[in-house]
């Protein structure tokens, strides 16, 4: 049963992360956490690698299709890494209420950035090296304490501020989240031996496969209803999350 479970867990974060581009973490940590038990360290752990795997084979099939902005995701991971690493560092150390908590509120926020309609139809604008900086910043503490890739909050951003199509913006969000998971995942290096990876491992494969598939034929499904069911999930898992947290 566990097995099965895992393998459709994999499939679901593949297919949001193949179709989306963002939102693989949101769905992996609170997966790990309540089917399959994990703690809150050892969740965020866990989804750091695998929504590592899963984003850097969706984003293979998007770079050679020339769909992403490869300068301004190495830009994104490189100005994020102080964030990113001091991030991972002091988790160690939080309670599991302020991980959890400061989760939800990371879903509710990604949530309303999915809601909002995209801009069409206007010339491409380049990235101000001050607003990069500071989505760096943020993305990358994100990802270190939270183990989120933060994708949710770089769409929106190339896509409302800077009028990048929403495929490009996919695809540019699929490589920040692979060098940031990767990052974070190996500054939690200490507590790897704490982990059974046999879970995650399992919903890494299953995730592989689907977001190699989705992300080939993410031009072909309506973007705004995906957008929209994936924002009412988030809420959904954020009520969850902050019940269970203090109630």
């Amino acid at each position: 049963m566990d097995l099965f479970l895992a393998l459709l867990a994999g499939s679901f974060v593949g297919s949001v992360l193949g179709f989306i581009g963002a939102g693989g973490a949101m769905l992996t940590v609170p997966i790990l956490l309540y089917i399959f038990h994990f703690t809150p360290i050892h969740a965020t752990t866990a989804a750091l690698a695998v929504v590592f795997l899963a984003a850097l084979s969706g984003v293979i099939p998007k770079i050679r299709k020339g769909e992403v902005l490869i300068r301004e995701a190495f830009a994104v991971w490189a100005l994020g890494l102080v964030t990113n690493l001091g991030g991972a560092v002091v988790a160690k150390n939080l309670p599991d209420t302020f991980i959890l908590t400061g989760f939800a509120l990371i879903l509710t926020a990604a949530g309303i950035s999915m809601l909002r309609a995209p801009i069409s139809d206007q010339i491409e604008k380049r990235i101000p090296l001050l607003t990069l900086l500071g989505i760096s910043l943020v993305i990358g503490a994100m990802t270190g304490i939270f183990g989120i890739g933060g994708g949710f909050l770089a769409i929106p951003v190339l896509v409302l501020g800077f009028n990048t199509p929403h495929n490009k913006a996919a695809g540019t969000s699929l490589l920040i989240i692979s060098l940031n998971c990767f990052t974070s995942f190996l500054a939690h290096h200490s507590i790897w031996h704490e982990i059974n990876w046999t879970t995650p491992i399992t919903i890494g494969f299953a995730a592989i496969v689907v977001s190699i598939f989705a992300s080939h034929h993410s031009s072909k499904v309506p973007t705004k209803i995906l957008r929209k069911s994936f924002a009412f999930l988030l809420f959904a898992i954020a009520i969850f999350t902050i019940v269970k947290t203090w109630i």
